[in-house]
Formats: C-alpha cells, sequence, structure tokens
C-alpha cells in the first residue's frame, strides 16, 4: 500500500513540473522580448539601423554628453574625404605637446598621412590627431569647422567638435546678437551611431574607413625631407596595434572605436553585421575605473539584442486596391460626361526594407485628391502612399494616372451630340 501511496507522489510531482515547464519558458520568452534601459551600464545608449539611422533602441540617446576618442572616427573621415594619404606632414610644436596616448613624434620631424591615420585609429594617439588636423584644416580650429561642418550635413544637430582627439574642451563663442555662449566638445548616443552609420554605409570613403579600423596592425617609420622636396625612410620605426578588441567578441564585428576621459567615462562606438543586417552601437558614460570591460558587456547585450528581435521587411509590402479618380472635364473615349481613372501606384523601383520586430506597428495611409482636373498625363504624380511604422513617417511612394486624359474641347462636344442622335453609324 505503501508502495502505491508513493508512486502516486511521484506521478503528482512530475506533473506540477512538466507543466511548470512551458510557463517558464514562456516567461523567459517575455522576458528576453524587450530590452530594460537598467541592464545597461552605459548612461546614455543606443542601437541604430545602419542603413536607415533608425534608432531601434535608446536610452538617453539625446542626451548630450563628453564623447573622448570616439571623437576620431569623425577625424578619420574628414581627413579620408579632404586629403591626400600619400601627404607628407610636418608636426607641429603644439601636436608633439600632446598628452597620452602618444605615438611621442616630435616638433620638425614629417610622417606620411596614412600612418598617422593608422596611429590615431588603431593606437587612438592624440599627437597624431593635430598633427593631422593640423595638416589637413591649416588649424585645429579649421579642422573643428570641417567636422562640424560634416556632422551637420549627416544630420547630428547635438554635435560639438572642439579637439580632433576628443580630450575635453569647451570654447566660448560670440553669437550673432553680441551675446556670448560657451560650447563644449560633446555628442549624443544618437548622434555618436549617426556619425559611424555614415562612415561605414554612406561616405564615398567608406571602404577604407573600414580597411583601416579592422586593420590588425600597422609598422612604419618617419621620412627624412631633402631640400628639394624629396623624401625618404626615416630612422624612427613605429608598430601600431588594433586595440578594438570586440573585432573578435562577436561573429560579425565590424568596426569600432573606443574612448574614455575624466569627464566622458569609458565611451564605445560600433558596427556588427549579421545577416544582411548592419546594425550600429553608441555607449557614452559606461563606466569609469575599475569598469572598463563595463561597454564590452553592454555592446554584447545590444547586438544580441538586434540580432534576435529584427528582421529585414519590406514596409510597402502592403496590399492596396485603389478607388477610381474623377477626372473633371476629362474627354473619356467612352465620350461619358463622367470620365473616372484608375489609379495606380507607379511599380517599385526598389523595395523599402527596414530592420522590423514583431512589436512594430506598420500602417499605410494613401493621400490621393478626390478629384483631378483634366488634362492628366501618364505619369504625373498626383499622390503619394505613406508608411508609418510606430506613428513616424518612414517612407512613401509615389501615385502616378496610368494614362493620358484630355481636356474636353468644342470638338469633343460636338462628336458627343453626333455619337447620341446618329449611333451606331458613326
Amino acid at each position: 500500500m505503501k508502495r502505491v501511496f508513493h508512486c502516486l507522489i511521484l506521478i503528482i510531482l512530475l506533473l506540477g513540473l512538466c507543466s511548470m515547464a512551458p510557463q517558464a519558458a514562456a516567461a523567459k520568452r517575455a522576458g528576453s522580448a524587450a530590452l530594460n534601459e537598467n541592464e545597461l551600464y552605459a548612461r546614455s545608449a543606443v542601437l541604430m539601423d545602419a542603413d536607415t539611422g533608425r534608432v531601434l533602441f535608446g536610452k538617453d540617446e539625446k542626451s548630450i554628453k563628453p564623447m573622448a576618442s570616439t571623437t576620431k572616427i569623425m577625424t578619420c573621415i574628414v581627413t579620408l574625404e579632404n586629403a591626400d594619404l600619400a601627404d607628407v606632414v610636418e608636426v607641429s610644436a603644439y601636436a608633439a605637446k600632446m598628452p597620452d596616448v602618444q605615438l611621442h613624434i616630435e616638433k620638425g620631424e614629417y610622417y606620411r598621412l596614412k600612418d598617422l591615420v593608422y596611429s590615431l585609429m588603431l593606437e587612438s594617439h592624440n599627437d597624431s590627431a593635430v598633427a593631422i588636423a593640423e595638416h589637413v584644416g591649416g588649424s585645429v580650429e579649421g579642422f573643428a569647422q570641417l567636422m562640424n561642418e560634416k556632422a551637420a550635413s549627416i544630420g547630428c544637430t547635438d554635435t560639438t567638435f572642439i579637439t580632433p582627439n576628443g580630450l575635453d574642451a569647451s570654447e566660448t563663442v560670440t553669437l550673432a546678437d553680441g551675446s556670448s555662449e560657451t560650447k563644449v566638445h560633446s555628442t549624443t548616443a544618437a548622434d555618436l551611431a549617426r556619425i559611424l552609420s555614415y562612415c561605414i554605409k554612406q561616405s564615398p570613403k567608406k571602404d577604407e574607413f573600414l580597411k583601416i579600423t579592422r586593420t590588425a596592425g600597422h609598422s612604419f617609420t618617419d621620412l627624412i625631407k631633402a631640400e628639394d622636396g624629396t623624401v625618404s625612410q626615416g630612422t624612427r620605426s613605429f608598430s601600431c596595434n588594433n586595440h578594438n578588441a570586440f573585432l573578435h567578441m562577436m561573429d560579425g564585428a565590424l568596426t569600432g572605436k573606443t574612448g574614455f576621459t575624466g569627464n566622458a567615462g569609458y565611451c564605445y562606438v560600433g558596427a556588427l553585421e549579421s545577416k544582411g543586417r548592419t546594425f550600429v552601437i553608441a555607449l557614452l558614460a559606461c563606466g569609469w575605473p575599475n569598469n572598463k570591460n563595463y561597454k564590452w558587456k553592454d555592446a554584447r547585450k545590444l547586438f544580441q539584442y538586434g540580432i534576435d528581435h529584427y528582421k529585414q521587411t519590406d514596409i510597402t509590402d502592403y496590399d492596396y486596391d485603389p478607388k477610381p479618380i474623377t477626372v473633371e472635364n476629362g474627354a473619356g473615349k467612352d465620350r461619358l460626361l463622367k470620365t473616372k481613372i484608375q489609379i495606380k501606384p507607379v511599380a517599385k523601383q526598389s523595395p523599402q526594407n527596414m530592420l522590423i520586430s514583431d512589436s512594430d506597428v506598420i500602417k499605410m495611409r494613401a493621400r490621393l485628391p478626390e478629384v483631378l482636373k483634366a488634362p492628366v498625363k501618364k505619369g504625373d504624380v498626383i499622390g503619394t502612399l505613406d508608411y508609418y511604422v510606430n506613428g513616424q513617417l518612414t517612407a512613401q511612394m509615389p501615385v502616378t494616372a496610368p494614362g493620358d486624359i484630355a481636356r474636353r474641347s468644342l470638338w469633343w462636344y460636338f462628336k458627343l451630340v453626333l455619337s447620341r442622335y446618329f449611333y451606331p453609324y458613326l
């Protein structure tokens, strides 16, 4: 009897465990469906679709903060777009006295611009950054202007560049009304991600940017410049190694740049490719010593969230059956006093692909007139189909007229009368 009783208890316990297992799995799935801001160490963070600039996840992503050496992605792309890497750069006294991290270049020395760019991006040397800026922009201030112009051109509205190396800096500027304003070298997580997205997707120098920032190591020497302007290899040798450890932490890691100052804390901006998707993240104020590895934990978490929850989706793949539109004074071939034409969307040139998750809501709104006035030409744009993702206008498709509709003339009316009285003899 005891044995039967024990068997019954065991069966009840097993049934209870079996019923709890699916619930636990469901709870686990539900918990992974959204990323909580509190799970990240960074005070500001963003996950962005590099192809569209859409923010997929943000934590205080529009808060303005110092950015440290993540600045150097802009220094690099502005240099690539405005100078020849074969140029010879002379080192100034100002460049040579930059604080650590340094290449330890000296006043009056000469270097190939290409070598200084590798020094900038692999080792994050601050003296190389200033030498580059003075060569490309004429001065640090001139180069900062190029940086700010580029930032504005790609839609960065909350970014101010003062230095090419990201060292904490501020300046007072006089406004048009005579008042003054103090600006700080700073950005936002959203703007920083937008800058890297430009570097790897839109810039005409994107391939060079990726090649440099993905290089494991680079060796070079200084140059000796003769009186006739010719240069030869110098005697000082240098070797630079890539300090972006994340390149080896996740499959698909593409590029990135670290940064640290006392005000900025640890920062990181990086990109990753997975199954045709390109994600960009930016982390600002992601810990202070001794928490150097917080940025890697946050980077993994953000990238994995993107990989798990977002897939390429054509948001214009939306069923739509347009209603006929009346063409006022249209001279239809059927000689009816009211002429209607059927409006159809223009054929798509290419899909409007975006990274979309299951929780995103896609809606389409047709913006078409109720009446058109003749004449109407085939291909005339008469409206749009507007596509919204989570209530934000994201894409538009033009709607065009499928054929020509002439305006009624006296001859058209004359033929109308004839057709009414003499049909079918016409």
